[in-house]
């Protein structure tokens, strides 16, 4: 699909010398470019959402969370 876009006269010369090195088409690499970026911005929602999801433990988490604490730092002062 064809479609217009504004974009600054410097970032247009960066994009075309990055497109020729990488024997792409501006096209290409701005097709490239959008599918990375949306990418990255699914990844990070997700990012997002778990931490909220877990940012608060249950109650028997809370326990369990604690006890596994405990263990982990007798084991690292055992380590060392």
């Amino acid at each position: 699909m064809k479609t217009a876009i504004s974009i600054d006269d410097e970032l247009l010369h960066k994009a075309d010398e990055t497109a020729r090195s990488m024997g792409l088409s501006r096209s290409r690499l701005f097709a490239i470019a959008v599918d990375d970026f949306v990418k990255r911005q699914r990844a990070e929602q997700m990012l997002r959402r778990l931490n909220k999801i877990y940012a608060e433990p249950e109650p028997g988490e809370k326990r369990l969370l604690k006890g596994l604490k405990t263990k982990f730092r007798s084991t690292i002062k055992d380590a060392w």
